[in-house]
């Protein structure tokens, strides 16, 4: 399985991106991408990797972390095998790279949010958010 993130840039405080993440290819053992869990994470300079939100097979399950719950959200596109991330009310706190991943295990209906859950990276996009 192939990620490829995009829709990064430099933006000021107060405003809103997109993310998007496509897939392409199945795991060894099938899997495409509706089948396929998918996260979003952010790692910040000199900070550890940290879990952003999760949405599971069909998109009827979604996790966020609590700090930044009512100001994202993920969502993906079957037909399209991406997933989003859309990122409202941009602080300078959320500038970062942040990474697609995809976990190969799993059943409909759930998510992961442990970097260890995830099997297939994509090469991150950065989001600079200035004050």
């Amino acid at each position: 399985v192939q990620l490829q993130a995009f829709g990064g840039g430099l933006v000021q405080a107060g405003a809103s991106l997109r993310l998007s993440c496509a897939a392409s290819g199945r795991t060894p053992s099938g899997r495409t991408f509706s089948a396929l869990v998918m996260g979003w994470f952010r790692q910040a300079s000199g900070k550890e990797r940290e879990s952003v939100a999760s949405i599971s097979w069909a998109g009827t399950r979604t996790y966020y972390a609590d700090a930044l719950k009512g100001r994202f959200t993920i969502s993906r596109d079957n037909a399209k095998n991406t997933v989003y991330l859309q990122m409202n009310s941009l602080e300078p706190e959320d500038t970062a790279v942040y990474y697609c991943a995809a976990r190969s295990s799993g059943v409909s209906g759930s998510y992961a949010y442990e970097v260890r859950d995830y099997d297939y990276w994509g090469q991150g996009t950065l989001v600079t958010v200035s004050s």
